[in-house]
């Protein structure tokens, strides 16, 4: 088993004033050279965003982009023609293909919006471009990995373009699960949201992130209640 360590405090930092953010890897004006991607796993964007403010309409290509809603309600356009509001306990996916056009606003006029924003590399390109959004609060599994993203349209989550799997994990102190990788090659972006917990001797705390490889399973134990979000991707671009 191989694996890699980042601290919350390590991550890149920037801020706009209406958009704060901390990038694990590099993105922007943050860059790490040994910091580039975890294999496919391109962004792994925290961003907050004030109060009916966000990112102006911008052009995408050849990428598989998962938003997911921490707080607040996130307002999405594209050049598809969709309009949509995605918050807390939802899921929204964008495969940008051969281009397409979009912005993201904070719907809200009292509180920021907080979000993951993360970028797949895609296993196809030049795709038609096309969105997706679903809840996933309905099917949430406490105590137990609960699939929300996977490369198959008709299995639990929404889907992309790429051999991923993503799950949430909600578990309460003291709770320990295996798991097991869906394919060889690949390996997982462990990504603390609150929480505190253990894999093997390293204990992760809030924002931490942890990439495991060369395995075919591991054990995730929650030392505090917590709420992780687990990336399984090829680790071969």
């Amino acid at each position: 088993m191989k694996t890699v360590l980042h601290k919350a405090a390590s991550r890149g930092f920037a801020d706009h004033g209406w958009l704060k953010s901390h990038h694990t890897f590099s993105f922007a004006n943050y860059y790490h050279p040994e910091r580039m991607n975890f294999g496919v796993l391109r962004v792994l964007n925290d961003d907050m965003v004030e109060s009916g403010m966000g990112f102006g309409t911008h052009p995408h290509r050849d990428m598989e982009i998962i938003s997911i809603p921490l707080e607040g309600d996130l307002e999405h356009k594209d050049s598809m023609g969709t309009t949509a509001v995605i918050r807390k306990g939802e899921i929204q996916v964008m495969s940008a293909g051969t281009g397409v056009m979009h912005s993201e606003y904070n719907r809200n006029t009292d509180e920021a919006v907080k979000f993951l924003q993360i970028w797949v590399i895609p296993n196809k390109m030049n795709v038609t471009p096309r969105y997706d959004q679903i809840s996933i609060k309905e099917n949430a599994k406490p105590n137990d990995f609960q699939q929300i993203l996977s490369p198959n349209a008709d299995d639990e989550g929404v889907w992309i373009h790429q051999d991923a799997w993503f799950n949430l994990a909600n578990f309460e102190k003291g709770v320990s699960k295996e798991y097991r990788l869906h394919k060889k090659g690949n390996g997982v972006y462990v990504f603390v949201l609150k929480g505190a917990a253990k894999i093997g001797d390293q204990i992760l705390e809030t924002r931490d992130g942890f990439g495991i490889w060369d395995t075919d399973a591991f054990t995730l134990e929650a030392t505090e209640d917590s709420e992780i979000l687990l990336m399984e991707v090829p680790m071969e671009i």
